[in-house]
């Protein structure tokens, strides 16, 4: 088959996000000017540069308490900081329950169970629990096309990594079954990997 965007697939759901898959999940934790602490999982995250390492995120949705974007994006623009958590398989129930769009005053961490530790450069709390954690400091917010979608790149300025995710020096996401998103309401488990050379 083939579609345009414009035109429509005629699919009963929307295949996009389907093939552009599997995508990290950025389970991104914030910090408002007044001390409100906001965790949030977001799926249109990645790696875009490692020289210095930097990251982005999209948020593409808005809560009427926030006006044009969500808690995450509204607590950036305040602080200029956020942390992003790797999830590992056993936190799937909590990264599910923190993409609730609550009030701004609910604390996810809290309601989630999860426990908070504190970041080393910047001023925001981070997953105790996570695989590996990555403190960033925005460096831009950039608006795109449509209502209320934004891209947000930072810039890592720490990281913390959980020992038991290391395997002979290396950060192994099968270790830990790293979660990852598909289309839908679909996620996936890395819980097998294998290496392949680069041709010389």
């Amino acid at each position: 088959m083939f579609y345009t965007p414009e035109a429509g697939h005629g699919l009963p759901h929307n295949p996009m996000t389907a093939l552009v898959a599997p995508r990290p999940i950025g389970w991104i934790a914030t910090r408002g000017r007044n001390g409100q602490d906001n965790l949030a999982p977001y799926s249109y995250f990645n790696l875009v540069a490692a020289n210095p390492a930097q990251v982005m995120f999209a948020s593409t949705a808005q809560k009427p308490d926030r006006g044009d974007t969500k808690d995450t994006l509204g607590n950036i623009r305040e602080t200029h900081v956020f942390c992003v958590n790797i999830v590992p398989y056993a936190l799937i129930d909590a990264m599910n329950m923190s993409a609730a769009p609550l009030p701004r005053e609910v604390d996810e961490f809290d309601r989630a169970g999860l426990t908070k530790a504190s970041c080393e450069t910047i001023d925001c709390a981070r997953v105790a629990q996570a695989a590996a954690s990555l403190e960033c400091r925005m460096t831009q917010v950039i608006p795109l096309e449509g209502n209320s979608n934004f891209l947000v790149l930072g810039r890592v300025t720490g990281v913390h990594i959980d020992d038991a995710c290391l395997r002979d020096g290396l950060f192994d996401p099968a270790l830990f079954g790293q979660v990852t998103r598909l289309g839908y309401q679909d996620y996936a488990v890395i819980r097998e990997t294998f290496t392949l050379a680069r041709p010389k």
